[in-house]
């Protein structure tokens, strides 16, 4: 089944709303059991969208972020100082943009220095600074705290 049939049977199937994006694009929240997207993981950018854990409004954050299967990545330079990580653990219910889709999905920490969590750093880092095997990741790809979220 080709991805946007699939998006047209979620929507037909469940209903779920369709919102304006941040860039002005029409964003389409839809059921995960088929695949993601096709070219969602060449995005710049993800858009993570987590409840406000005092306020309880929507908070959505741009970041960089590396898709493996169906987990999106994300490293926190700030570590567990940056207002996404504190809504996202308070409340691991969120979404993530790819694209002009929204994604649900629920937030968890990946084992520090577990195989998880080496592999998206080492992600991050080839993405976004040209790492390559055999090198030392940058302080950043090494240091900072690492967020799942499983679609």
């Amino acid at each position: 089944m080709k991805y946007r049939e699939s998006v047209e049977r979620c929507l037909d199937v469940s209903g779920f709303a369709v919102g304006t994006g941040l860039s002005g694009q029409t964003a389409t929240l839809v059921s995960v059991s088929d695949d993601v997207e096709p070219g969602a993981a060449n995005q710049p950018f993800a858009w993570l969208t987590t409840t406000g854990r005092r306020s309880g409004k929507l908070r959505t954050v741009e970041l960089w972020f590396v898709l493996d299967g169906r987990t999106v990545y994300f490293l926190s330079g700030g570590d567990d100082a940056a207002h996404w990580v504190r809504n996202a653990r308070g409340d691991p219910a969120v979404s993530v943009r790819l694209g002009i889709i929204d994604y649900p999905g629920r937030a968890r920490e990946p084992e520090r220095e577990g195989a998880e969590d080496s592999r998206a750093r080492r992600s991050m880092a080839a993405k976004y600074q040209g790492w390559r095997e055999g090198r030392p990741l940058s302080d950043w790809a090494r240091d900072s705290l690492c967020v799942a979220i499983d679609l």
